[in-house]
């Protein structure tokens, strides 16, 4: 069953939202060429703990297994839900994909962002730019009436233009009481299929894009997926809420004095307030 929110329950998430959406902040201003993945991971925990929040990600379980860190830090070639690591030290010319998933008051927030350590070679700031431009496209389909398959679609079709693949394994969901909920949004598809948007969904949408071929593969620790072709994946997310005026986002940061440049974010979606498992991984 998919879940239509009071407006009590809204605010909830809303509060959820917006602290994912700091912490997620203030880790992509951490994200410099020397640092490890591990020491973001913990930074994150850090910061969560300071506004009273827990990591989502921390101890979820898929089959016999459990994740292990607090975040997912996924760089260049990897596309979801790596696995911070000392190992692992940041490089001019890296990108990192930092998720953030919050737990609040029993409610969730989700949003993630991928980072670039400049220099990046042309191709690699077209791949964040389409991937953005992508988010930004599914989040106006997001409108009451319409269907999570015109999300999907709007996705597909200005990822495949630029020649680009999205990533057919994992998918945004729902938000709620738990990270993932009903019903599944994925970045491929045909319009005006799958379920009706209500007021009262909250949704997470989320390209994950590929500049070479789509096919992944998983690395040694069984969680970290990577691109077959070891070519960079991007992946940008927000936290939608459906309302009769149009797409609210949910995880928009706190505004505040910048101390360096700010790292890439995706814009304001015109008109908008605000600004896994089987059959596919939830993302």
């Amino acid at each position: 069953m998919i879940a239509l929110r009071s407006e009590m329950e809204i605010r909830s998430i809303r509060e959820a939202c917006r602290i994912a959406a700091d912490v997620l902040d203030r880790v992509c201003a951490l994200v410099a060429p020397g640092i490890t993945t591990y020491d973001l991971d913990q930074a994150a925990k850090r910061f969560m703990a300071d506004l009273g929040a827990e990591s989502a990600c921390y101890n979820y379980k898929v089959g016999a297994r459990r994740f292990p860190a607090f975040t997912c830090l996924s760089v260049n070639e990897e596309v979801v839900h790596g696995i911070g690591t000392l190992r692992r030290v940041l490089r001019p010319g890296d990108i990192i994909a930092v998720d953030i998933a919050v737990r609040y008051k029993g409610w969730i927030g989700d949003n993630a962002r991928t980072v670039a350590l400049l220099p990046i070679a042309p191709e690699v700031q077209l791949l964040l730019d389409t991937t953005q431009d992508a988010l930004r496209a599914g989040i106006a389909e997001a409108r009451l009436g319409r269907r999570v398959g015109d999300i999907a679609h709007a996705i597909q079709s200005l990822v495949e233009a630029r020649g680009m693949s999205v990533v057919r394994e994992f998918v945004g969901h729902g938000v709620g009481r738990t990270m993932h909920e009903p019903p599944q949004v994925p970045n491929f598809g045909k319009p005006n299929t799958l379920e009706k948007l209500k007021t009262g969904m909250c949704i997470a949408i989320e390209p994950m894009v590929n500049l070479g071929k789509a096919d992944i593969e998983y690395a040694d620790d069984h969680w970290t997926a990577i691109t077959r072709d070891r070519r960079p994946s991007a992946h940008f997310e927000h936290t939608v809420h459906i309302t009769p005026q149009g797409p609210e986002i949910l995880t928009i940061p706190p505004v505040r004095v910048a101390t360096r440049p700010e790292p890439a974010r995706p814009e304001p979606v015109e008109g908008v307030e605000g600004s896994a498992v089987t059959p596919a991984l939830h993302a």
